[in-house]
Protein backbone atom coordinates (compact mmCIF):
# COMPACT_ATOMS: atom_id res chain seq x y z
CA UNK A 1 0.00 0.00 0.00
CA UNK A 2 1.13 3.71 -0.77
CA UNK A 3 0.16 6.72 0.65
CA UNK A 4 0.18 9.83 -2.06
CA UNK A 5 -1.65 13.25 -2.61
CA UNK A 6 -1.91 14.73 -5.83
CA UNK A 7 -3.59 18.43 -5.49
CA UNK A 8 -2.81 22.45 -6.50
CA UNK A 9 -2.37 25.41 -4.27
CA UNK A 10 -1.93 29.54 -4.24
CA UNK A 11 1.81 28.75 -5.28
CA UNK A 12 0.96 26.12 -8.77
CA UNK A 13 -2.03 27.95 -9.70
CA UNK A 14 -3.58 31.29 -10.10
CA UNK A 15 -6.82 31.99 -8.07
CA UNK A 16 -8.71 31.90 -11.69
CA UNK A 17 -7.58 28.51 -11.78
CA UNK A 18 -7.85 27.24 -8.13
CA UNK A 19 -11.33 28.47 -8.30
CA UNK A 20 -12.06 25.98 -10.94
CA UNK A 21 -11.68 23.42 -8.21
CA UNK A 22 -13.37 24.60 -5.31
CA UNK A 23 -15.59 22.33 -3.39
CA UNK A 24 -18.59 23.40 -1.97
CA UNK A 25 -19.12 22.07 2.01
CA UNK A 26 -22.71 20.83 0.98
CA UNK A 27 -20.58 18.93 -2.21
CA UNK A 28 -17.80 17.38 -0.07
CA UNK A 29 -19.24 14.22 0.78
CA UNK A 30 -20.35 13.01 -2.76
CA UNK A 31 -16.75 14.20 -3.68
CA UNK A 32 -15.68 11.63 -1.29
CA UNK A 33 -18.05 8.98 -1.88
CA UNK A 34 -16.95 9.30 -5.65
CA UNK A 35 -13.29 9.50 -5.41
CA UNK A 36 -13.42 6.33 -2.67
CA UNK A 37 -15.09 4.48 -5.46
CA UNK A 38 -11.91 5.18 -8.07
CA UNK A 39 -10.49 1.94 -9.17
CA UNK A 40 -7.41 1.35 -6.24
CA UNK A 41 -8.50 4.23 -4.09
CA UNK A 42 -8.13 2.48 -0.28
CA UNK A 43 -8.86 5.27 1.94
CA UNK A 44 -9.15 9.34 1.26
CA UNK A 45 -9.52 12.47 2.22
CA UNK A 46 -10.13 15.93 0.42
CA UNK A 47 -8.57 18.95 1.81
CA UNK A 48 -10.74 22.02 0.03
CA UNK A 49 -9.89 25.84 0.58
CA UNK A 50 -9.63 28.94 -0.72
CA UNK A 51 -6.08 28.28 -1.16
CA UNK A 52 -5.62 24.13 -2.07
CA UNK A 53 -7.70 21.61 -3.58
CA UNK A 54 -5.91 18.51 -2.00
CA UNK A 55 -6.92 14.91 -2.59
CA UNK A 56 -5.03 12.72 -0.47
CA UNK A 57 -5.29 8.97 -1.34
CA UNK A 58 -3.88 5.24 0.10
CA UNK A 59 -3.71 3.13 -2.93
CA UNK A 60 -2.83 -0.20 -4.13
CA UNK A 61 -0.25 0.77 -6.75
CA UNK A 62 0.75 4.49 -7.02
CA UNK A 63 2.53 4.35 -10.50
CA UNK A 64 -1.79 3.58 -11.67
CA UNK A 65 -3.50 5.68 -8.95
CA UNK A 66 -2.00 9.43 -10.10
CA UNK A 67 -4.03 8.67 -13.12
CA UNK A 68 -6.75 7.51 -11.80
CA UNK A 69 -6.60 10.44 -9.50
CA UNK A 70 -6.22 12.57 -12.35
CA UNK A 71 -9.30 11.44 -14.37
CA UNK A 72 -11.05 11.58 -11.45
CA UNK A 73 -10.53 15.52 -11.05
CA UNK A 74 -11.28 15.62 -15.04
CA UNK A 75 -14.84 14.58 -14.28
CA UNK A 76 -15.49 15.75 -11.36
CA UNK A 77 -14.45 19.00 -12.37
CA UNK A 78 -15.63 19.28 -15.57
CA UNK A 79 -12.24 20.30 -17.14
CA UNK A 80 -9.77 18.68 -19.22
CA UNK A 81 -6.90 17.22 -17.88
CA UNK A 82 -4.70 19.13 -20.24
CA UNK A 83 -6.13 22.78 -18.39
CA UNK A 84 -4.71 21.80 -15.17
CA UNK A 85 -2.02 19.06 -14.98
CA UNK A 86 0.44 21.50 -15.07
CA UNK A 87 -0.83 23.15 -12.13
CA UNK A 88 -0.90 19.72 -10.02
CA UNK A 89 1.61 18.51 -7.72
CA UNK A 90 1.45 14.75 -6.44
CA UNK A 91 3.93 13.39 -3.31
CA UNK A 92 4.04 9.31 -2.38
CA UNK A 93 4.78 8.17 0.67
CA UNK A 94 7.31 10.13 2.94
CA UNK A 95 7.30 13.11 0.88
CA UNK A 96 3.20 12.89 1.25
CA UNK A 97 3.06 12.37 4.94
CA UNK A 98 5.82 15.36 5.20
CA UNK A 99 3.50 17.53 3.23
CA UNK A 100 -0.14 16.77 5.03
CA UNK A 101 1.95 17.63 8.42
CA UNK A 102 3.23 21.16 7.10
CA UNK A 103 0.05 22.00 5.62
CA UNK A 104 -1.08 21.07 9.29
CA UNK A 105 1.00 23.38 11.45
CA UNK A 106 0.41 26.35 8.82
CA UNK A 107 3.84 25.85 7.20
CA UNK A 108 2.58 25.82 3.41
CA UNK A 109 0.41 28.42 3.61
CA UNK A 110 0.32 31.65 1.80
CA UNK A 111 0.48 33.63 5.54
CA UNK A 112 3.26 31.44 7.35
CA UNK A 113 2.09 29.67 10.50
CA UNK A 114 -1.98 30.70 10.44
CA UNK A 115 -4.24 28.53 12.36
CA UNK A 116 -7.27 28.68 9.90
CA UNK A 117 -5.92 25.60 7.99
CA UNK A 118 -5.21 23.22 11.03
CA UNK A 119 -9.24 23.75 11.70
CA UNK A 120 -9.36 23.11 7.82
CA UNK A 121 -7.80 20.10 8.05
CA UNK A 122 -9.51 18.63 11.83
CA UNK A 123 -12.86 19.22 9.55
CA UNK A 124 -11.79 17.16 6.25
CA UNK A 125 -10.69 14.39 8.32
CA UNK A 126 -13.95 14.21 10.83
CA UNK A 127 -16.07 14.35 7.60
CA UNK A 128 -13.85 11.87 5.76
CA UNK A 129 -14.03 9.73 8.80
CA UNK A 130 -17.93 9.68 9.22
CA UNK A 131 -18.47 9.31 5.46
CA UNK A 132 -16.50 5.91 6.22
CA UNK A 133 -13.37 6.69 3.52
CA UNK A 134 -10.75 6.46 5.80
CA UNK A 135 -9.48 3.60 7.39
CA UNK A 136 -6.16 2.05 9.70
CA UNK A 137 -3.79 3.81 7.90
CA UNK A 138 -5.20 7.72 7.08
CA UNK A 139 -7.15 7.34 10.93
CA UNK A 140 -3.77 7.17 12.80
CA UNK A 141 -1.64 9.66 10.17
CA UNK A 142 -4.14 12.33 10.43
CA UNK A 143 -4.75 12.09 14.25
CA UNK A 144 -0.99 12.67 14.72
CA UNK A 145 -0.87 15.52 11.64
CA UNK A 146 -3.35 17.65 13.94
CA UNK A 147 -1.56 16.66 17.37
CA UNK A 148 1.75 17.60 16.02
CA UNK A 149 -0.03 20.99 14.76
CA UNK A 150 -1.64 21.53 17.78
CA UNK A 151 1.97 21.20 19.25
CA UNK A 152 3.42 24.03 17.23
CA UNK A 153 0.55 26.18 17.66
CA UNK A 154 1.35 25.54 21.70
CA UNK A 155 4.93 24.87 22.05
CA UNK A 156 6.07 27.67 19.57
CA UNK A 157 5.32 31.34 18.68
CA UNK A 158 4.96 31.26 15.17
CA UNK A 159 1.47 32.17 15.81
CA UNK A 160 1.73 35.54 17.82
CA UNK A 161 3.27 37.95 15.46
CA UNK A 162 1.18 39.93 13.50
CA UNK A 163 2.03 39.14 9.74
CA UNK A 164 -0.70 41.66 7.64
CA UNK A 165 -0.81 45.21 7.07
CA UNK A 166 -4.12 45.17 8.64
CA UNK A 167 -3.74 43.13 11.51
CA UNK A 168 -0.28 45.07 12.27
CA UNK A 169 -2.15 48.51 12.32
CA UNK A 170 -4.23 46.74 15.03
CA UNK A 171 -1.60 45.87 17.26
CA UNK A 172 0.15 48.99 17.14
CA UNK A 173 -2.94 50.68 18.30
CA UNK A 174 -3.26 47.99 21.40
CA UNK A 175 0.31 49.08 22.48
CA UNK A 176 -1.16 52.57 22.64
CA UNK A 177 -4.76 52.53 23.72
CA UNK A 178 -4.57 49.18 25.55
CA UNK A 179 -7.53 48.52 24.43
CA UNK A 180 -10.45 49.50 22.02
CA UNK A 181 -13.47 49.00 23.97
CA UNK A 182 -14.41 52.52 24.61
CA UNK A 183 -12.41 53.81 21.55
CA UNK A 184 -13.73 55.21 18.27
CA UNK A 185 -12.79 54.95 14.67
CA UNK A 186 -12.54 56.95 11.84
CA UNK A 187 -12.22 55.58 7.93
CA UNK A 188 -10.96 57.94 5.48
CA UNK A 189 -11.95 56.24 2.17
CA UNK A 190 -13.75 53.19 1.92
CA UNK A 191 -10.91 50.83 0.03
CA UNK A 192 -10.30 47.28 0.89
CA UNK A 193 -7.06 48.10 3.20
CA UNK A 194 -8.92 50.47 5.16
CA UNK A 195 -11.72 47.84 5.56
CA UNK A 196 -9.53 45.26 6.69
CA UNK A 197 -8.33 47.40 9.23
CA UNK A 198 -11.48 48.70 10.54
CA UNK A 199 -12.55 44.82 11.07
CA UNK A 200 -9.94 44.13 12.53
CA UNK A 201 -10.36 46.70 15.32
CA UNK A 202 -14.41 46.30 15.92
CA UNK A 203 -13.04 42.67 16.48
CA UNK A 204 -10.84 43.83 19.25
CA UNK A 205 -13.70 45.82 20.90
CA UNK A 206 -13.78 49.82 18.96
CA UNK A 207 -17.35 50.19 19.22
CA UNK A 208 -18.39 53.37 17.39
CA UNK A 209 -16.53 53.49 13.39
CA UNK A 210 -17.50 56.69 11.26
CA UNK A 211 -16.80 55.91 7.54
CA UNK A 212 -16.18 59.06 5.53
CA UNK A 213 -16.16 58.88 1.90
CA UNK A 214 -16.22 61.90 -0.91
CA UNK A 215 -19.07 59.53 -2.42
CA UNK A 216 -21.46 59.34 0.60
CA UNK A 217 -23.42 56.17 -0.96
CA UNK A 218 -20.08 54.11 -0.64
CA UNK A 219 -19.75 55.24 2.19
CA UNK A 220 -22.82 54.76 3.23
CA UNK A 221 -22.22 50.86 1.96
CA UNK A 222 -19.16 50.31 4.03
CA UNK A 223 -20.89 51.92 7.30
CA UNK A 224 -23.89 49.04 6.88
CA UNK A 225 -21.56 46.42 6.72
CA UNK A 226 -19.50 47.82 9.28
CA UNK A 227 -22.45 48.71 11.50
CA UNK A 228 -20.88 52.55 11.68
CA UNK A 229 -21.85 56.04 10.38
CA UNK A 230 -21.65 57.29 7.68
CA UNK A 231 -20.16 61.10 6.97
CA UNK A 232 -19.23 63.55 4.21
CA UNK A 233 -15.48 64.19 4.02
CA UNK A 234 -15.97 67.96 4.87
CA UNK A 235 -17.96 66.80 7.83
CA UNK A 236 -15.44 64.75 9.07
CA UNK A 237 -12.37 66.98 8.82
CA UNK A 238 -14.45 69.08 11.21
CA UNK A 239 -15.28 66.01 13.81
CA UNK A 240 -11.88 65.12 13.90
CA UNK A 241 -11.44 65.95 17.38
CA UNK A 242 -13.98 62.95 18.10
CA UNK A 243 -12.20 59.89 17.01
CA UNK A 244 -9.08 58.28 18.40
CA UNK A 245 -8.28 56.57 15.75
CA UNK A 246 -8.24 57.66 11.77
CA UNK A 247 -7.60 54.87 9.20
CA UNK A 248 -6.87 56.38 5.66
CA UNK A 249 -6.53 55.14 2.06
CA UNK A 250 -8.51 57.39 -0.41
CA UNK A 251 -6.46 57.56 -3.13
CA UNK A 252 -6.57 61.22 -2.99
CA UNK A 253 -3.37 62.72 -5.29
CA UNK A 254 -2.41 65.17 -2.34
CA UNK A 255 -2.14 65.46 1.25
CA UNK A 256 -6.11 64.87 3.03
CA UNK A 257 -5.42 65.29 6.59
CA UNK A 258 -3.00 68.16 7.05
CA UNK A 259 -1.03 69.15 10.00
CA UNK A 260 -2.80 72.62 10.96
CA UNK A 261 -6.35 70.65 10.90
CA UNK A 262 -4.61 67.88 13.45
CA UNK A 263 -3.35 70.50 15.45
CA UNK A 264 -6.60 72.27 15.91
CA UNK A 265 -7.93 68.73 16.70
CA UNK A 266 -5.66 68.30 19.49
CA UNK A 267 -6.30 71.39 21.40
CA UNK A 268 -9.35 70.29 22.13
CA UNK A 269 -8.42 66.49 22.73
CA UNK A 270 -6.79 67.61 25.87
CA UNK A 271 -4.04 65.26 25.76
CA UNK A 272 -5.45 62.18 24.58
CA UNK A 273 -3.92 60.57 22.22
CA UNK A 274 -4.40 60.29 18.32
CA UNK A 275 -3.58 57.16 16.56
CA UNK A 276 -3.43 58.03 12.46
CA UNK A 277 -2.77 54.95 10.29
CA UNK A 278 -1.90 56.29 6.36
CA UNK A 279 -2.08 53.24 4.34
CA UNK A 280 -2.54 55.24 0.67
CA UNK A 281 -0.03 55.69 -1.61
CA UNK A 282 0.65 58.48 -2.17
CA UNK A 283 -0.08 58.97 1.01
CA UNK A 284 -3.11 61.04 2.33
CA UNK A 285 -1.86 62.21 6.02
CA UNK A 286 1.03 65.15 6.09
CA UNK A 287 4.09 63.33 7.54
CA UNK A 288 4.65 66.70 9.85
CA UNK A 289 1.24 65.79 11.74
CA UNK A 290 3.50 62.78 13.52
CA UNK A 291 5.84 65.67 14.83
CA UNK A 292 2.65 67.16 17.12
CA UNK A 293 2.39 66.10 20.98
CA UNK A 294 -0.08 63.01 21.78
CA UNK A 295 0.28 62.35 17.65
CA UNK A 296 0.73 58.73 16.55
CA UNK A 297 1.42 58.65 13.04
CA UNK A 298 2.02 55.48 10.96
CA UNK A 299 2.49 55.15 6.97
CA UNK A 300 2.59 51.61 5.05
CA UNK A 301 6.11 51.73 4.77
CA UNK A 302 6.20 51.50 9.16
CA UNK A 303 3.73 48.46 8.73
CA UNK A 304 5.10 46.28 6.20
CA UNK A 305 8.61 47.08 8.14
CA UNK A 306 6.60 45.55 11.19
CA UNK A 307 5.14 42.59 9.07
CA UNK A 308 8.13 41.52 7.32
CA UNK A 309 9.86 41.68 10.93
CA UNK A 310 7.42 39.45 12.09
CA UNK A 311 7.16 37.23 8.99
CA UNK A 312 11.36 36.83 9.69
CA UNK A 313 10.02 35.48 13.69
CA UNK A 314 7.71 33.15 11.94
CA UNK A 315 9.93 31.30 10.09
CA UNK A 316 13.06 30.81 12.59
CA UNK A 317 10.21 29.36 14.63
CA UNK A 318 9.89 27.03 11.35
CA UNK A 319 12.90 24.85 12.34
CA UNK A 320 11.99 23.47 15.38
CA UNK A 321 8.71 22.69 13.97
CA UNK A 322 10.03 21.00 11.38
CA UNK A 323 12.07 18.87 14.64
CA UNK A 324 8.47 17.99 15.58
CA UNK A 325 7.71 16.96 12.14
CA UNK A 326 10.95 14.67 11.92
CA UNK A 327 9.75 12.82 15.08
CA UNK A 328 5.91 12.31 14.10
CA UNK A 329 7.22 10.86 10.92
CA UNK A 330 9.62 8.76 12.53
CA UNK A 331 7.16 7.75 15.04
CA UNK A 332 4.47 6.88 11.87
CA UNK A 333 7.10 4.59 9.79
CA UNK A 334 7.83 2.51 13.04
CA UNK A 335 4.05 1.56 13.51
CA UNK A 336 3.18 1.27 9.89
CA UNK A 337 6.56 -1.27 9.63
CA UNK A 338 4.85 -3.62 12.64
CA UNK A 339 1.56 -2.81 11.13
CA UNK A 340 1.85 -5.87 8.82
CA UNK A 341 3.59 -8.30 11.55
CA UNK A 342 0.84 -7.39 13.77
CA UNK A 343 -1.17 -11.12 13.27
CA UNK A 344 2.10 -12.73 13.85
CA UNK A 345 2.69 -11.01 17.20
CA UNK A 346 -0.93 -11.87 18.10
CA UNK A 347 -0.26 -15.05 17.04
CA UNK A 348 2.13 -15.46 19.51
CA UNK A 349 0.72 -13.75 22.35
CA UNK A 350 -2.64 -16.36 21.56
CA UNK A 351 -0.51 -19.28 21.68
CA UNK A 352 1.27 -18.39 24.88
CA UNK A 353 -1.75 -17.56 26.41
CA UNK A 354 -3.20 -20.97 25.46
CA UNK A 355 -0.19 -22.55 27.27
CA UNK A 356 -0.77 -20.98 30.14
CA UNK A 357 -4.04 -21.44 30.83
CA UNK A 358 -3.68 -25.10 29.76
CA UNK A 359 -0.65 -25.82 32.32
CA UNK A 360 -1.92 -24.17 35.16
CA UNK A 361 -5.32 -26.20 35.01
CA UNK A 362 -3.57 -29.47 35.11
CA UNK A 363 -1.16 -27.77 38.36
CA UNK A 364 -4.61 -26.78 40.01
CA UNK A 365 -5.86 -30.35 39.37
CA UNK A 366 -3.30 -32.12 40.76
CA UNK A 367 -3.08 -29.78 43.85
CA UNK A 368 -6.35 -29.52 44.88
CA UNK A 369 -5.65 -28.08 48.27
CA UNK A 370 -4.69 -24.65 47.16
CA UNK A 371 -7.17 -21.59 48.51
CA UNK A 372 -8.22 -19.11 46.15
CA UNK A 373 -5.25 -16.92 47.28
CA UNK A 374 -2.81 -19.24 46.56
CA UNK A 375 -3.94 -19.72 43.07
CA UNK A 376 -4.58 -15.97 42.27
CA UNK A 377 -0.78 -15.78 43.14
CA UNK A 378 0.40 -18.66 40.98
CA UNK A 379 -1.27 -17.29 37.91
CA UNK A 380 -0.08 -14.17 38.55
CA UNK A 381 3.55 -15.32 38.39
CA UNK A 382 3.50 -17.92 35.83
CA UNK A 383 1.57 -14.95 34.00
CA UNK A 384 4.34 -12.82 33.99
CA UNK A 385 6.91 -15.21 33.41
CA UNK A 386 5.18 -15.89 29.94
CA UNK A 387 4.94 -12.33 29.41
CA UNK A 388 8.67 -11.85 29.64
CA UNK A 389 9.75 -14.97 27.67
CA UNK A 390 8.09 -13.52 24.83
CA UNK A 391 8.73 -9.73 25.42
CA UNK A 392 11.83 -10.13 23.38
CA UNK A 393 11.13 -12.09 20.45
CA UNK A 394 7.86 -9.50 20.09
CA UNK A 395 10.99 -6.77 19.86
CA UNK A 396 13.07 -8.82 17.79
CA UNK A 397 9.80 -9.69 15.04
CA UNK A 398 9.07 -5.63 15.48
CA UNK A 399 12.86 -4.79 14.23
CA UNK A 400 13.01 -7.55 11.93
CA UNK A 401 9.74 -5.80 10.21
CA UNK A 402 11.45 -2.38 9.64
CA UNK A 403 14.47 -4.54 7.99
CA UNK A 404 14.61 -4.38 4.24
CA UNK A 405 14.39 -8.29 2.96
CA UNK A 406 12.47 -9.13 6.03
CA UNK A 407 10.53 -11.97 4.70
CA UNK A 408 12.77 -14.98 5.11
CA UNK A 409 13.95 -14.13 8.32
CA UNK A 410 10.18 -13.40 9.80
CA UNK A 411 9.30 -16.92 7.63
CA UNK A 412 11.76 -18.43 10.30
CA UNK A 413 10.66 -16.77 13.33
CA UNK A 414 6.89 -18.30 12.36
CA UNK A 415 9.02 -22.07 12.32
CA UNK A 416 10.72 -21.60 15.28
CA UNK A 417 7.47 -20.93 17.03
CA UNK A 418 5.75 -23.16 15.19
CA UNK A 419 3.03 -20.55 14.53
CA UNK A 420 1.94 -22.05 11.53
CA UNK A 421 -1.37 -22.56 12.52
CA UNK A 422 -2.09 -19.42 14.64
CA UNK A 423 -0.76 -17.08 11.69
CA UNK A 424 -3.23 -19.36 8.71
CA UNK A 425 -5.92 -18.70 10.95
CA UNK A 426 -5.84 -15.06 11.81
CA UNK A 427 -4.63 -14.62 7.62
CA UNK A 428 -7.93 -16.23 7.32
CA UNK A 429 -10.21 -13.99 9.67
CA UNK A 430 -8.73 -10.66 7.75
CA UNK A 431 -9.32 -12.29 4.57
CA UNK A 432 -12.85 -12.90 5.28
CA UNK A 433 -13.07 -8.87 6.56
CA UNK A 434 -11.50 -7.80 3.29
CA UNK A 435 -13.43 -9.66 1.12
CA UNK A 436 -16.38 -8.15 3.07
CA UNK A 437 -15.07 -4.50 2.42
CA UNK A 438 -14.30 -4.80 -1.15
CA UNK A 439 -17.40 -6.73 -1.97
CA UNK A 440 -19.45 -3.24 -0.14
CA UNK A 441 -17.24 -1.02 -2.36
CA UNK A 442 -17.88 -3.16 -5.08
CA UNK A 443 -21.70 -2.57 -4.85
CA UNK A 444 -21.24 1.25 -4.67
CA UNK A 445 -18.82 1.53 -7.66
CA UNK A 446 -20.71 -0.67 -10.29
CA UNK A 447 -19.64 -4.19 -11.88
CA UNK A 448 -16.57 -2.17 -13.92
CA UNK A 449 -15.23 -1.81 -9.82
CA UNK A 450 -12.02 -3.78 -10.03
CA UNK A 451 -10.68 -5.17 -6.86
CA UNK A 452 -8.76 -3.01 -4.52
CA UNK A 453 -5.95 -4.53 -3.52
CA UNK A 454 -4.79 -8.53 -4.99
CA UNK A 455 -5.26 -11.47 -3.03
CA UNK A 456 -1.67 -12.12 -1.26
CA UNK A 457 -0.45 -15.54 -1.91
CA UNK A 458 1.15 -16.11 1.35
CA UNK A 459 1.28 -14.90 4.95
CA UNK A 460 4.26 -13.36 4.31
CA UNK A 461 4.03 -11.86 0.94
CA UNK A 462 1.10 -9.68 2.73
CA UNK A 463 3.48 -8.66 5.19
CA UNK A 464 6.42 -8.25 2.43
CA UNK A 465 3.68 -5.90 0.58
CA UNK A 466 2.97 -4.09 3.64
CA UNK A 467 6.53 -3.17 4.53
CA UNK A 468 7.19 -2.02 0.69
Amino acid sequence: MHLIVVGLNYKTAPVEVRERFAIPDEELPLALDALKATTGILECVIVATCNRTELYAVVDRHTLCGHYIRAFMEQWFNLPREMFNRHLYMYEDDLANRHLFRVACGLDSMVIGETQILGQVRDAFFLARERKTTGTLFNRLFQQAITVAKRAHTETSIGESAVSVSYAAVELGKRIFGRFDDKKVMILGAGKMSELTAQHLTAGGAKEVFVVNRTLSRAEELADKMGGKAMGMDEALRRIDEADIVISSTGAQRFVLERDVVARAMKSRKKRPLFLIDIAVPRDIDPACGELPGVYLYDIDDLEGIVENNLEKRRQETAAIDVMIDAEMESYRQWYATLGVSPLIRGLQEKAAAIHEETLDSLLRKLPELDERQVKVIRKLSKSMLTQMIHDPILRVKELAAEKRSEASLDLFVQLFALEEEVARLKNEAKEAEKARTAGQAAAAGPDKQAASAEPQSFLAQLAGALR
